[in-house]
């Protein structure tokens, strides 16, 4: 069965110093830029129409400054904008531990590389979930950083009020050393407190959530709470809005001019960005920002919200239309809290009697990354077992 995860399977940078991470092996998405090399996004069009980049990823050089080893660019679904990892030019990712399920997009090439054990971590973006999602469907441990922590410099963007570089690998302990590296600023925290969002809980079916809720550490009181009075259940309509106007302005000129062929799903929606009212941008950020003040005031230092990363296991490989888009409306409604507020998420892989997996998802406040990190490694870290 082929893996389909990779780009460009040849391309290596070799460490240019020693440091935390010696004798890693990591990949990168197909949007990051490396000097000689042409990226496509996911898109053949797109690999035509863009020549080699002359620099490489600040993100990549700061890597193998640390030791590690860049070994692959991996595949994306089309310009970043879908959660599905299936891309009608370049193939579907294997997801090894479900073969007839899907991987999770966008960062889809990378989660399989980690999951198959090609790579010790892997680099993907994030914006309504591409991190998160593969991650979560794939049995991996996955982090989206606060918001602007982590230099997107040198990364094809989709929607910068909400994109980040995020990243993914088997274990906790590698996603932290990771981290140590690529977050240089931080506020370091111990969490006291965390909260249960119930709409979130109450979007998965009673056996996978009895069986997330058991993995949560007893260390910490816990207290249940309903964003529904802030307008949650609108909060993806909010996120998609943003994203699609602001996804728009960065393709839009290109799509145009280039017209090129891109999946049924992945036309609409750029087809519906497009005819977006761009004239209530304005308020639709001063939303955005009154729900990253509301979640700021809850979560303050010492708290962490704990939700599902997604609502199910993966699903399955060429699913109907209306069934996938129903899909990730849910799977949105769980991804757009971390988004719209620019707040780090770590997933935690717990897996379920059949081998498939869920995602069980810690949110902390801004720039608590490191702290974060260090949360989930307590409690989940090969050390942490009995």
């Amino acid at each position: 069965m082929q893996d389909n995860a990779y780009f460009n399977k040849e391309l290596t940078l070799q460490p240019k110093k020693q440091g935390k991470l010696n004798g890693m092996t990591f990949a990168v998405k197909d949007v990051f830029a490396v000097a000689g090399h042409r990226n496509s996004a996911g898109n053949p069009t797109w690999l035509e129409t863009h020549g080699p980049s002359e620099n490489t990823a600040p993100v990549i050089e700061q890597l193998i400054e640390n030791g590690a080893t860049l070994k692959g660019m991996t595949h994306t679904d089309e310009l970043m904008y879908s959660l599905n990892g299936e891309n009608i030019h370049y193939g579907t990712p294997l997801n090894p531990i479900a073969p007839n399920c899907i991987p999770g997009g966008s960062s889809s090439g990378s989660a399989s590389v980690v999951a198959n054990g090609f790579a010790s971590f892997a680099l993907g973006t994030d914006t309504g979930g591409s991190v998160r999602v593969p991650s979560s469907y794939c049995g991996l441990f996955g982090i989206r950083p606060t918001h602007g922590v982590v230099s997107t410099e040198g990364v094809i963007p989709l929607a910068p009020s909400f994109d980040t570089v995020g990243w993914m690998a088997k274990n906790i302990e590698v996603l932290e050393a990771v981290g140590e590296v690529l977050i240089q600023s931080t506020t370091l925290s111990n969490f006291q407190q965390i909260y249960l969002e119930e709409t979130s809980w109450n979007l998965m079916q009673q056996d996978d959530r009895e069986l997330l809720l058991n993995a949560i550490t007893k260390s910490l009181p816990s207290e249940k709470v309903d964003f529904k009075t802030n307008n949650f259940t609108q909060w993806p309509e909010l996120f998609k809005y943003i994203q699609g106007v602001e996804a728009w302005r960065a393709h839009g000129n290109w799509i145009i001019e280039e017209k090129p062929v891109f999946s049924k799903a992945i036309k609409e929606r750029f087809e519906l960005a497009s005819k977006f009212d761009i004239s209530k941008y304005e308020e639709a950020k001063k939303k955005q920002l009154e729900v990253t003040e509301m979640l700021n005031l809850l979560l303050s230092q010492k708290g962490l919200l704990v939700i599902p990363t997604t609502a199910s296991a993966a699903p399955e490989k060429n699913a109907p239309t209306e069934s996938v888009e129903g899909i990730r409306a849910i799977t949105m409604q769980l991804t757009c809290i971390a988004g719209l507020a620019g707040l780090p998420q770590v997933t935690v892989p717990v897996f379920k009697r059949d081998g498939k997996a869920l995602g069980l998802s810690f949110i902390a406040n801004k720039s608590l990354d490191l702290s974060l990190l260090a949360f989930v490694r307590q409690y989940f870290g090969v050390d942490s077992y009995n």
